[in-house]
Parts: C-alpha cells; structure tokens; sequence
C-alpha cells in the first residue's frame, strides 16, 4: 500500500511539469510561421488532377478547404503566409531532385523549399478572392525584379568611366525616384515605371507619401523593384518612361482637388519631363498592348518637372 501511495504522489508531482511543456510546445507553435502554398488558377488545379494522389475532385472545393485551413491555423494564433504553388515548377522539381512527383510528400518538399524564397503573403483573414489576386500580384513582382536584376547582371562596364554599369544605372535610378518624390512635395503618390526589354515591357510601381517636412514614407520592397527596373533600362539605354499620380490619398479627390499626372521619359540614363499632350497620351495608352485607354474622370494631366542632373561618381 505504501508503495502504491508514492506512486500514486510521484504521478500527481508530474503533472505541472507535464503541462509546462504542453504550454510550452503550444507557444513555439504559434510563433512558428506557417506558408501554405496555393494552385491560384482552373488550369493550375486542372494540371494537378493528373496525379493520383492529388484527391480533390473540383476547383470550387479546393479553394473551400484551403480557405477553411488558412482559419483554421490563424483562429489558434499561427502567422501564416500563402504563396503559389505551380505545376510546371514543380514537375521540373521532381525532375531535379528525384521526388517522386504523384506524391504528397513531394508536394509537401515543394511547397517548403520554393516558398523559402518565393514569393509569398501575409493571410490576415482577407476574402480568398482577395489573397489570390494578392499572391499573383507579388509572383509578378518579383518575376519583374529577377528579369530586371539579370539585365543588370550582364550589364558589364560603363563604356566611357569604366565603372561597374550596374552600380552607377542603380545609383542613378536610386537618385532620380527620391528627386521625383522630393519635387513633387506632400501627398500621396503612386508611380508606374515601363521599360521595354526582350521584345516585351518590364512595369513596376511603387506607392509613397510625402509628409509636410520633406520626408518619404514608401515600402522597400516595392522601392527596390521599382529601382531595379528603371536601372536596368539606364544600363541598356533602352527608353522607357515614368508615370506618376499624385493626390491627397483620402479615396475619390474633390471636384476643387482632382489628382494629377505626371511624366517623364527614359533617355540618356536620365528622366526628362513630359509635355501635357505626351503625358495624356502615355497615361490614357495600355503600356503592354499600345491600345488608348479612356481617360479617368477626376484627373488632369500636367507636364513633368525637371529634375537636376544625376550626381555621378
């Protein structure tokens, strides 16, 4: 009997550490970021049908389970972001690595290596409709600074310093962007920036605000894309251009106050402004088909303002 009480005492003594660690592996849970990759597209989803392995049956269904997953992993407080998951990169995956493709532990493998390093979105409970576009959104992004990063790669040096061609078209496009926002002074502002490469056009854009004593608030990462494309059309003086709009950033601007663009174009590693006729007519242009594009209502254009000369060196 008296062996069995201290058992029975050994037991009960346990159970506070054992909760500790239940608490504790619950914690390191949540603070464990999780990345859900995600077929965004019926072809994407149709592509995948092919495996056997791969049990859903419909599209519709599939985007209800992984939108029920996605709540189901922040309602327990887990950081979760959601990234694309595609079929044609993951085929030549398995081809690479040996994995065999009709597998859901392959797909897991896949799933956790591309979205190390691919891109990816935070899921703050936002509409599935809304995360999809938001996922193909940034793909596009950084497919742009990749193209954009391996002009700059090959871009050897600069014929007549000697430089590195790279550094001085970054420097440069680093030095134009911040003049542009200097001089077009508080307020919101939203910059497009086209280049045309390899017979098709590299478009970026970027947001930034202006506050009343000269500062500017913008997001790096879309700074850094917007940046890389311009420097790479620097370093191929392939033209090019910059279009920018500039408001109060309160939603529909007032009859009093309506937004205004602004351009410029690429020539001789430098942005020189636009008239008001060349900026209507590359702000109401699709840059990638070249077809008109009706104007907004609410908005005037304006010629752009010079900028001073690139500090080189």
């Amino acid at each position: 009997m008296a062996h069995t009480t201290r058992t029975r005492h050994r037991k009960q003594s346990d159970r506070p550490a054992r909760r500790a660690a239940k608490d504790g592996r619950r914690i390191l849970r949540r603070e464990s970021p999780t990345v859900v990759a995600v077929l965004t597209d019926l072809a994407d989803f149709a592509a995948m049908r092919g495996y056997r392995s791969f049990t859903f049956d419909d599209y519709p269904t599939y985007l209800r389970q992984i939108e029920s997953l996605l709540r189901s992993l922040t309602s327990r407080g887990i950081h979760v972001r959601v990234g694309p998951f595609d079929p044609a990169e993951y085929a030549e995956y398995c081809a690479d690595t040996g994995h065999e493709p009709d597998s859901s532990g392959s797909r897991t493998r896949y799933a956790a290596d591309i979205t190390t390093t691919g891109p990816t979105v935070p899921y703050t409970g936002q509409p599935l409709e809304l995360l999809i576009t938001e996922i193909e959104y940034e793909a596009g992004r950084q497919a742009t600074w990749e193209r954009a990063s391996g002009i700059l790669a090959g871009a050897g040096e600069c014929a007549g310093c000697g430089d590195d061609l790279a550094r001085t078209s970054f420097d440069r496009a680093s030095q134009a962007l911040m003049r542009l926002f200097e001089a077009a002074g508080p307020g919101h502002h939203h910059l497009v920036c086209s280049v045309p490469a390899d017979g098709t056009t590299l478009l970026a854009a970027m947001h930034a605000r202006c506050d009343e004593q000269g500062m500017v608030h913008l997001v790096e990462a879309e700074a850094l894309v917007c940046c890389t494309v311009l420097a790479a059309g620097i370093a191929e003086d392939s033209g090019g251009g910059v279009v920018m709009r500039s408001g109060t950033g309160a939603g529909q601007p007032p009859k009093d106050r309506p937004d205004e663009v602004r351009g410029w174009t690429l020539s001789d590693g430098w942005l020189h402004p636009l008239t008001e006729a060349e900026v209507f007519n590359a702000y109401c242009t699709d840059a990638e088909s070249g077809d008109p594009v009706p104007p907004e209502p609410g908005v005037v254009h304006r010629p752009g303002f010079a900028l001073p000369p690139p500090e080189d060196g």
